[in-house]
């Protein structure tokens, strides 16, 4: 085995690794028309079994992964209305599934939990450049800078979602440090 498949091999506790894995069980549960949860525990384990084509993930990092698809699932048609009022021009039937998926994770996250958005934003655009279309990084890039602007200001909905393994509160003082969250990134 080479180095660069054993460094791989080893599991990551990254934020952005775990984004994408909920990304990949919805992705998967909207075009099965399959129960979310279903899903991601069907996903999980493969990735326990060595599937190639899932990043291991550490336990934290699988539990946030877990957090964000059971908060979307939640808070879907919270999320479903702020995207069609962010959106522009296009409907949910039009655009590519991927790129929705992607902003559906994306705007659960910057509209439920203390995480800064640049980092978010970062990651959904990481996403849908490495699965999407052409221009999937910048649709999904313009898309949420515009929500996160609409966002500004606003305080986090007191919903009690539970992100990362600590509930979110809806008031700004519970925001992580910047620069500690950048390093999980």
């Amino acid at each position: 085995m080479t180095r660069r498949r054993e460094r791989s091999a080893a599991p990551t506790g990254s934020r952005r690794a775990a984004r994408e894995f909920a990304f990949r069980a919805l992705f998967e549960s909207e075009r099965g028309e399959l129960p979310l949860e279903q899903v991601f525990m069907r996903t999980a384990a493969q990735m326990h079994e060595g599937d190639e084509t899932l990043t291991p993930l550490t336990p934290d990092a699988i539990a946030f992964a877990r957090s964000l698809a059971e908060g979307l699932d939640m808070h879907w048609d919270e999320v479903q209305a702020a995207l069609q009022r962010t959106i522009r021009g296009w409907s949910f039937e039009q655009m590519a599934q991927t790129d929705l998926n992607v902003l559906r994770l994306a705007a659960f996250e910057m509209m439920f939990t203390p995480e800064p958005h640049p980092p978010v934003i970062e990651s959904a655009v990481r996403i849908a450049r490495k699965f999407g279309g052409e221009d999937s990084g910048r649709f999904v890039n313009g898309v949420l800078g515009t929500l996160s602007r609409s966002l500004e200001g606003q305080p986090l909905p007191s919903a009690g979602a539970d992100v990362g393994g600590s509930t979110v509160a809806s008031t700004s003082d519970t925001a992580p440090d910047s620069a500690s969250q950048a390093e999980q990134d």
